[in-house]
């Protein structure tokens, strides 16, 4: 008998993520990567830029399983941490203020409508001014890991810079061994933190990036050009706001908050995967 898998498909600040609940154990026997790497095809299957598995928690409202378009695993995603929260509170599974469990720890929520403000992991890794040879040429970054690790390049303008070709080559640098890196590309206008972001697991540009956003927030803030609470624009158009404390000692409690959206409920049949 063919088996269906409901889904839903939600987006976060240009970020689209199928969304699977899982709790029942509805894709036991399945290859969870090779099932990613397979739906996440935009031309033969559904499409998305990660998928999340919603699955029982003893200790919180529930755990996620996050899995990039490659079905590589991923600790922490930002704009899908706050796809999921919307997701649980639809669904009945968690309460307006919720928690739950993802490989980079505990997180933290409040869903109001289609605006989600998700507590981040305390960032760590902070390095500035940090310096790697790409093609012969010396390349200045800084770096922040926050919930994955990034690489922030601030740039002139955004729109001559070769983002696949440095984006690809910093995110699979020597420096970064074995796992890579996600690399952004930052400017700051106006009091607006201005990124675009090419992503580890996506081996692409995405029209945002959470964790990226928080990460070129709080290092722009640390090289003095803005103040919390930060607005960060992304590729897709979109403003997501970073709420931290750098007068608590590292950040203090580091929030990212954004809009959300319900693209489509559906069910995936097995020829979407199987191909």
């Amino acid at each position: 008998m063919e088996k269906k898998i409901p889904f839903s498909k939600l987006n976060g600040s240009g970020n689209d993520f199928l969304l699977i609940d899982n709790r029942e154990g509805i894709l036991r026997g399945v290859d969870l990567p090779a099932f990613v790497g397979k739906v996440c095809d935009r031309s033969r299957s559904v499409g998305a830029d990660g998928v999340i598995f919603i699955e029982n928690s003893r200790r919180t409202d529930f755990r996620w399983r996050f899995y990039n378009a490659d079905g590589s695993r991923a600790e922490m995603c930002g704009n899908g941490g706050r796809c999921a929260a919307r997701f649980a509170v639809e669904r009945g599974i968690a309460r307006r203020t919720l928690r739950f469990e993802t490989d980079a720890g505990l997180i933290r929520a409040e869903v109001k409508g289609r605006r989600v403000k998700l507590q981040m992991t305390p960032p760590r890794g902070l390095a500035l001014a940090k310096s790697l040879t790409l093609g012969g040429r010396k390349i200045t970054y800084s770096f922040l890991n926050t919930g994955v690790p990034h690489a922030v390049l601030f740039v002139p303008d955004l729109e001559k810079i070769d983002l696949m070709g440095t984006g690809r080559g910093i995110r699979t640098h020597r420096v970064f061994a074995p796992r890579g890196t996600n690399v952004n590309f930052v400017r700051v206008k106006d009091g607006t933190v201005w990124v675009r972001t090419y992503e580890r697991g996506v081996e692409g540009e995405t029209l945002a990036c959470g964790t990226g956003a928080v990460a070129a927030g709080i290092l722009s803030a640390v090289h003095g050009t803005v103040r919390p609470p930060v607005p960060v624009r992304t590729r897709g158009g979109e403003i997501l706001t970073i709420h931290f404390d750098p007068d608590r000692g590292g950040f203090g409690e580091v929030y990212l908050e954004g809009d959300t959206s319900w693209s489509c409920d559906g069910v995936i049949f097995q020829e979407a995967y199987r191909y």
